[in-house]
């Protein structure tokens, strides 16, 4: 009778975002406490943000995958495991992280997701990617997980510190923010999500997201769900300087506030619609401005492009989360419960 193998872990962290020495300590200790093999260490370079160490745990069988640094670390490996069957966990760590934010995930409490790891529940949620044609031709995919823009928002990342970011986190793009909006001027811009008619249409910024939280508790997109294969996407055309004052009563009251409330839906129920923001949702995103627009995705990024196609996975990305937690209303239930699902 053949044992069954004793289970690995690797742990992909950034060194500038974490403790190493406190955050390794941890994951050997309590990989040891459940019984497994002790776990690879990668640390992310300036080279490798994580996707390649990330493959080569995978080429090596490990069982779970734990990352901990910025936005940028997680978007990195959870591209990399798309599709691979093996959960990932989540440490929160760095200034934004905006998965486990809009997973609900527990900030301030990084053993708690190191030990769901070994004991806790996987849920699978969908993974976005965005194909980027450059001015010159060339076409590069790239994975995100919580949302991208073209436009404004991708501009104010890009005018923003990174010196900054690192220090105060999501407060630096406020700055950026300011840079941006004094140059700012709508774009023309024809898109289609698919499912629905195309569109041309002016805009300041056109945003595709698989959730909508941001920090601050602000509800950029208080529908969106990291479950039901869909893309959510907002289009900004505010018109004129009191365009944005309907935009930001959007996301900062109405989306964040009066729709807590059954009181707050009644009211928005009443109110006539603007047009500042309008919000679609659809397997897919296509997006072909009339000239070169700067890219981001989970507020990093990514240079111009004169072509945008985005997409999800449906359920492409296991997570694993403490036993008995649950990601959003609208989320998928449980698929496993206990240790990690062996290969």
């Amino acid at each position: 009778m053949t044992m069954p193998a004793t289970p690995r872990a690797a742990l992909v962290y950034n060194p500038i975002k974490v403790d190493a020495a406190a955050l390794t300590a941890s994951v050997q200790r309590l990989s040891a406490e459940a019984g497994w093999h002790a776990p690879l260490l990668f640390a992310t370079t300036v080279d490798d943000l994580g996707d390649a160490a990330t493959r080569e745990a995978l080429e090596r069988g490990v069982d779970a995958v734990l990352v901990a640094g910025g936005d940028g670390t997680v978007r990195a490996v959870a591209g990399a495991m798309s599709g691979s069957g093996v959960a990932l966990t989540i440490v929160p760590s760095g200034t934004g992280n905006l998965l486990a934010r809009n997973l609900r995930l527990p900030l301030g409490d990084p053993e708690t997701m190191i030990a769901a790891t070994f004991s806790g529940e996987r849920h699978a949620i969908d993974i976005g990617f965005a194909a980027l044609r450059r001015p010159g031709g060339d076409v590069d995919e790239h994975a995100f997980v919580v949302m991208g823009g073209i436009g404004l928002d991708a501009a104010m990342i890009a005018n923003t510190s990174p010196q900054l970011k690192r220090s105060v986190g999501w407060v630096a793009y406020v700055g950026g923010a300011a840079r941006s909006l004094v140059g700012a001027h709508p774009f023309q811009v024809v898109y289609q999500v698919q499912g629905h008619r195309m569109h041309s249409a002016r805009v300041h910024s056109v945003l595709f997201a698989n959730c909508g939280s941001l920090p601050a508790g602000l509800e950029l997109i208080p529908e969106a769900s990291v479950a039901d294969g869909l893309l959510d996407v907002a289009v900004f055309q505010p018109k004129g300087p009191f365009g944005w004052l309907f935009v930001w009563r959007r996301v900062a009251w109405d989306n964040s506030v009066l729709r807590r409330f059954r009181a707050g839906r009644s009211v928005l129920a009443l109110r006539t619609e603007d047009t500042a923001v309008r919000y679609a949702r659809g397997p897919a995103l296509d997006l072909a401005p009339a000239g070169p627009q700067p890219v981001q995705l989970d507020g990093d990024e990514f240079g111009e492009a004169v072509h945008v196609h985005t997409r999800v996975e449906p359920g492409a990305l296991l997570v694993a989360v403490p036993v008995g937690h649950t990601l959003t209303p609208t989320g998928r239930p449980t698929l496993w419960a206990g240790a990690a699902r062996r290969r």
